[in-house]
């Protein structure tokens, strides 16, 4: 039997995360595999721990983890703690502050770090550090303390926090009328064509696979997006590109980059983390495999971010280094691209 009905299990006593009903089109997937499309910064193996638990329900029947999710099954998740029960706790956490004044700040955030706490992270994020170095931080239209933009898990680089109601208000306007300045540095599989250009195309949710974005060119769907990439260095088959941000939509780089086939090396949600271009020979396969190994996350960094200052109305650039796993990689591909011709 693949489900199990518990009568120890008292509804009462478990709070609701998630509830998501599996679409028409869904073929039949094992309940772990299903969960992992949907919970954003879960893991396989927290989702199975969840299973073993007694907390994945469908149909309200307590299901194993190789339960095979079927069309129109509704799927819960549900846990002994409020959805939200102690997210916001300050936490001594060490942080990379390079500027800060009474209005804001900025800060260098490492990959791997979490911006703000939510499913399967509900400690050792950004939020947590800054609740601790600042007590009383505005909170932004999405109730995040501090908040005026954020980066992915496993990319790293600058984030401005405001400080103060006036700061986030003024900081948070130049972000929606494009003003601010954000470059990223990325390492993308293939060998652009183009030494620069502009990727155009509105961003939403994969109607799917809802942790992926996905472009829409005839803009029928989500929102504008616009991103201008510059070619830096050609890699053989990577090329490390500039890409400046006009608009900030959610995975924006990742799926543009996708979008026109370039997908960014080790992105694991976009399947850049396969060899999406080289040769079949064993010595190559594992010379990427090393690189993965060397740069264990999706090769994007946010090094420049400018802005007015919302008090003395200065204009601000910060600008970081490159980190050391991204430089290794590149220099790893430098190598082999000069040797391999």
């Amino acid at each position: 039997m693949e489900t199990q009905n518990d009568p120890d299990l008292q509804e009462n006593e478990l709070y609701e995360h998630f509830n998501i009903t599996a679409s028409n089109g869904q073929e039949a997937l094992r309940v772990d595999k299903f969960l992992m499309n949907f919970i954003e910064n879960a893991t396989r193996n927290k989702i199975q721990q969840a299973a073993k638990s007694g907390n994945i329900r469908v149909n309200d029947a307590v299901v194993k983890q190789n339960y095979k999710v079927k069309a129109g099954d509704e799927v819960r998740v549900l846990f002994e703690h409020p959805p939200h029960e102690n997210l916001l706790v300050p936490e001594d956490i060490p942080l990379n502050i390079i500027y800060e004044d009474d209005a804001l700040l900025v800060v260098n955030k490492p990959a791997g770090m979490v911006v703000h706490p939510g499913h399967g992270n509900y400690t050792g994020t950004l939020i947590n550090g800054l609740l601790y170095h600042i007590e009383n931080l505005p909170v932004n239209s999405s109730e995040r303390p501090g908040l005026v933009h954020r980066i992915d898990k496993d990319t790293s680089g600058l984030l401005v926090v405001a400080k103060t109601e006036v700061a986030m208000t003024h900081l948070s306007k130049q972000f929606f009328d494009k003003t601010s300045e954000r470059e990223y540095i990325a390492i993308v599989w293939g060998n652009m064509e183009e030494d620069e250009g502009t990727v155009e195309g509105h961003i939403a949710r994969h109607p799917k696979n809802r942790l992926q974005m996905q472009v829409f060119p005839e803009g029928d769907h989500g929102k504008e997006a616009v991103t201008h990439y510059k070619v830096l260095e050609r890699l053989g088959y990577l090329t490390l590109v500039s890409c400046k941000l006009e608009t900030g939509r959610t995975h924006q780089i990742r799926v543009h980059m996708k979008h026109i086939g370039h997908t960014l090396f080790n992105d694991e949600r976009y399947g850049g983390d396969k060899i999406l271009k080289g040769t079949t020979f064993t010595k190559y396969k594992q010379f990427v495999e090393n690189s993965f190994k060397i740069l264990p996350r999706q090769a994007l960094h946010a090094k420049t971010l400018g802005f007015i200052h919302p008090v003395t109305k200065k204009q601000m650039r910060f600008d970081s280094e490159i980190p050391k796993d991204m430089l290794e990689c590149i220099e790893k591909w430098r190598h082999y691209s000069k040797h391999s011709q």
